[in-house]
């Protein structure tokens, strides 16, 4: 792993240690292959290489967002495989006597880190984030086709509160 790439947190997983990072540049190819690599993915992730550097830039130019990528530490590869990434947004609003929230989104773990507890200690971090920046409430979707990350979300604690709507633009 490069020297200069931000160490947000060390996750401990077993007998395995993960480096949670601030996404590079570099690291978008490896962010968008995470984000293909599944059915939903792989039919709408398409897009030429310059939108989402594009899109990158104006993420990590925000210091209300944090897109995240996690290695496992000394898993040889220099830098080590992606293992998984998710975008972080902080939310001030109003409502709930001017709560801040946490957005939770585009999270992903490959397949060889799945079942390993990666995602737990994962989302885990991702709740003592928030709570360290004034969040009083994680918020996140999925999509309904992805019934194992709901049960994963659900065995986290996370609740199944609202319904989410979107409206193609």
């Amino acid at each position: 792993m490069p020297t200069d790439t931000p160490v947000l947190a060390t996750l401990v997983v077993g007998d395995r240690t993960f480096r949670v990072c601030r996404a590079t540049r570099d690291d978008v190819p490896g962010i968008v292959a995470l984000l293909r690599d599944d059915v939903l993915g792989s039919g709408r992730e398409g897009a030429p290489e310059s939108r989402y550097l594009a899109a990158f830039e104006a993420v990590d130019a925000d210091p209300a967002h944090t897109l995240v990528v996690v290695r496992e530490q000394g898993a040889g590869a220099d830098p080590p495989a992606l293992l998984a990434t998710l975008q972080l947004t902080l939310l001030p609003g109003l409502s709930r006597g001017g709560a801040t929230r946490l957005q939770v989104e585009g999270v992903r773990v490959a397949d060889a880190a799945r079942g390993s507890g990666l995602g737990t200690a994962l989302l885990e971090w991702v709740a003592a984030y928030g709570r360290e920046r004034g969040a009083v409430l994680a918020q996140l979707t999925t999509d309904r086709a992805r019934t194992e990350a709901r049960r994963f979300y659900e065995r986290l604690g996370w609740v199944a509160s609202h319904d989410g709507m979107k409206l193609t633009l």
